[in-house]
C-alpha cells in the first residue's frame, strides 16, 4: 500500500520541479535572503579592501593612500561617520547580482554535473568534475552578472568618497547604471569582468565543488541523513575554502572596478588586473592579497549557511531532489 501511494505521489508530481528554470527561482531566491543578512560584512570587506590603494584627487593631481585599519575599526568608523543604514549602501545592486549570478551558476553546474560529467553510482561525483564543473559554472555565472558587481562595488565606495570631500559618483543604482553606460558604452558596464571572472571561477571551485563533494562523502561515510545538519557541516567547509582561494582575486577585482577612469573607460591607477596585482604586492606587500580576510571568511561562512540549507529547504518543499 505504501509503495502504491509512493509511486501515485511521483506520476503526480509536476514535471516542472526539476527544470532548469524552476531550479534557477529557488537558488535566487536563497541567495537573496543570504544576500541581505550578511550584507554589512560584505561592505566592510570592500572598505577593507581599498585602504591602502592609490587615490587621484581630482584637483590636486597627486596621489593620496588611505590610512589602514582593521576590520572592527572599520566597522565602527562606518557606523559612526555615515550610519548604521549605511552598512546596506549598494544591497540592491548585490541583490540583482544574486539573481543572475547565483540564479546562472547553480544552474550551470548541476545541468552540467547531470548531462555532461554524471555522478558516481552511490552518488558521489570524482574530484576532477566537481571542479571543473565548479569553475565553468562560476565563470559563466560572473561573466553575466558583472555589469551589476561593479555597480554594487561604486555604491559601496560612496559613503568613504564623500567623507574624504570627494563629490559623489552615484546616487542610486539606476543613476549608477546609466552613467557608467554613458561613459563607457556597453563595454564599459563589463569594466573589470577577468578579475571579476577570476574570482568567481575560484570561489566556485571552493564553493560549489567543496560543498558537492563533502556532502555526499559525508553522506557516505558517517551515519548522517541528507538533512539540515549536514546540509550545514557541507557550508561550514565550503566557506573556508571557498574564503582562501578567493580573496587574493576579491582584492584586485575590487580595485580594478574601483578605480576611476579616462573618457574612453580605461583605468587611470591600473592597466589590467595583473598589473593592479604586481602593484598591490610591490607597494603593499603579500599580505595586502589577503586583506579583507576575516571579513570575506565570517561572512561566506553565515551566507553559506544560510543559502545552503534555504536552498535545499527549499527544494525539498517544493519536491525537487536534493542538491
Amino acid at each position: 500500500m505504501a509503495a502504491v501511494m509512493k509511486n501515485t505521489r511521483r506520476a503526480t508530481q509536476p514535471t516542472y520541479t526539476e527544470s532548469f528554470w524552476f531550479k534557477y527561482v529557488l537558488s535566487s531566491t536563497a541567495a537573496a535572503c543570504a544576500e541581505t543578512a550578511t550584507y554589512p560584512l560584505d561592505l566592510t570587506k570592500t572598505r577593507l579592501q581599498i585602504q591602502g590603494e592609490k587615490r587621484i584627487d581630482s584637483h590636486l593631481l597627486k596621489k593620496q593612500y588611505v590610512t589602514p585599519g582593521g576590520m572592527l575599526r572599520t566597522a565602527v568608523s562606518i557606523a559612526k561617520h555615515e550610519g548604521i543604514a549605511s552598512f546596506w549602501m549598494g544591497v540592491t545592486p548585490a541583490v540583482y547580482r544574486h539573481l543572475v549570478y547565483t540564479g546562472s551558476r547553480m544552474t550551470f553546474y548541476e545541468f552540467i554535473r547531470e548531462h555532461f560529467l554524471h555522478k558516481n553510482q552511490d552518488g558521489t561525483i570524482d574530484f576532477w568534475k566537481a571542479v571543473l564543473g565548479g569553475l565553468t559554472a562560476g565563470a559563466a555565472g560572473q561573466f553575466l552578472a558583472s555589469p551589476t558587481d561593479l555597480v554594487k562595488v561604486q555604491m559601496q565606495t560612496e559613503g568613504i568618497r564623500r567623507l574624504q570631500g570627494y563629490s559623489p559618483r552615484v546616487q542610486s543604482t539606476w543613476h549608477a547604471f546609466t552613467k557608467i553606460l554613458a561613459e563607457g558604452g556597453i563595454r564599459g558596464l563589463w569594466k573589470g569582468w577577468v578579475p571579476n571572472v577570476q574570482r568567481a571561477a575560484l570561489v566556485n571551485l571552493g564553493d560549489l565543488t567543496t560543498y558537492d563533494s563533502s556532502k555526499h562523502l559525508i553522506l557516505k561515510y558517517t551515519t548522517f541523513h541528507d538533512n539540515a545538519l549536514t546540509h550545514a557541516l557541507a557550508s561550514g567547509c565550503s566557506g573556508l575554502i571557498a574564503a582562501t582561494l578567493g580573496t587574493p582575486a576579491d582584492v584586485i577585482k575590487t580595485r580594478v572596478m574601483n578605480q576611476p577612469t579616462d573618457q574612453n573607460g580605461r583605468g587611470l591607477l591600473y592597466k589590467s588586473s595583473i598589473d593592479c596585482l604586481l602593484q598591490t604586492v610591490k607597494y603593499e606587500g603579500f599580505g595586502a592579497l589577503y586583506k579583507g580576510f576575516i571579513p570575506i571568511w565570517t561572512r561566506m561562512a553565515p551566507w553559506s549557511l544560510t543559502f545552503w540549507v534555504t536552498y535545499e529547504e527549499l527544494r525539498k518543499f517544493c519536491g525537487v531532489s536534493s542538491f
